[in-house]
């Protein structure tokens, strides 16, 4: 394979029958990378419900679609998922395979790596190529510095984080060509299988997708702030977010944790309350285009990275502020007397 690989292949990821938002930035960044490397842009669709996503994939950057269909692999399973993208890894020969920094793909690329006796360079936040040679930057030391690394083995596996990459813009002229894989897989040799799933009821803008984070952290000192949090979320029409910590004391769900070990996010505003602005934290929110922050302790790290901040307690401050903002929509909803 190291002989003639080439292209960069993107592991797809649906929600809802559709690519996500993320996938469309993995293509993006596929095709910068090939406009320097050379190959082709492939995407691969894992499941059985690949065919009408092909057109969306490749009207958004992919030369050509891989669909690798096997009941094992819905719902989700890791070992499953890595057994198809091994086969679609031989049929395409790509240079390198990138994914996303998501929940799935933490976990089946480093089972994917291992069965193509390669590496894998997780939670990226850059990748450039530099005299061919492809650079892949992380952070490490818990978000505290980046390090660039490289492969010796090929193909080049990583997981990006989202919001880091444009997408193409959509044109439904593109062509491609779609290739089914043959995937075999001995589901009784599984040593895993899904017993159950059960999913969180999902109500408002999707946390990556938000334009604005309202996210609470240790400094809330309890579950009852985030109803706070909750409330002027819903008045700027964002999400709520949260800090490990936070998510640690059972405050808030997982599915709300903000940094390198939860979801990476880069809205527009981000509201950091009671948050002390840790390297392993601002790894997941530090894209946004302004942050505000709002603590109690005037030396806390986070306003190094905020643009503006609020000295006090959240509880004091944010109850005016929302009820500000409800009077401010109001007034603008209101008709011209």
């Amino acid at each position: 394979m190291a002989e003639k690989a080439s292209g960069v292949l993107v592991i797809a990821e649906l929600a809802g029958a559709r690519p996500t938002a993320l996938t469309h930035e993995l293509l993006g960044l596929a095709r910068g990378l090939t406009a320097a490397t050379g190959g082709k842009v492939a995407a691969a669709v894992l499941g059985a419900n690949g065919a009408p996503v092909v057109q969306d994939l490749i009207a958004s950057g992919a030369d050509c679609v891989y669909l690798a269909d096997h009941p094992a692999l819905e719902p989700y399973s890791g070992e499953a998922w890595a057994i198809a993208a091994a086969e679609v890894v031989k049929s395409a020969a790509p240079a390198c395979v990138l994914s996303g920094h998501t929940v799935q793909g933490m976990d089946f690329a480093p089972r994917l790596a291992f069965r193509l006796d390669t590496a894998v360079a997780t939670g990226c936040v850059g990748i450039t190529a530099d005299g061919g040679k492809l650079l892949f930057t992380r952070p490490c030391h818990g978000g505290n510095a980046h390090e660039v690394l490289s492969f010796v083995s090929a193909p080049a596996l990583a997981t990006v984080r989202a919001g880091r990459h444009e997408a193409l813009e959509r044109d439904s002229r593109r062509s491609g060509e779609t290739i089914p894989v043959t995937v075999r897989i001995e589901t009784a040799a599984l040593r895993t299988r899904v017993i159950e799933r059960i999913r969180e009821p999902a109500s408002g803008v999707r946390l990556e997708d938000a334009r604005v984070v309202v996210a609470g952290g240790r400094g809330l000192n309890g579950a009852e702030g985030f109803r706070l949090l909750e409330a002027l979320a819903a008045e700027l029409g964002g999400a709520v977010g949260a800090s490990r910590p936070a998510c640690d004391l059972g405050w808030a769900p997982p599915s709300w944790q903000i940094g390198l070990t939860g979801r990476t996010v880069t809205p527009d505003l981000y509201i950091a309350v009671g948050i002390s602005g840790a390297g392993h934290h601002m790894a997941g929110c530090g894209g946004a285009k302004a942050i505000v922050a709002i603590n109690t302790d005037r030396d806390a790290a986070i306003y190094k990275d905020a643009r503006f901040g609020l000295v006090g307690d959240y509880r004091e401050l944010l109850p005016p502020l929302i009820e500000e903002i409800r009077m401010r929509r109001a007034a603008s909803m209101a008709p011209p007397a």
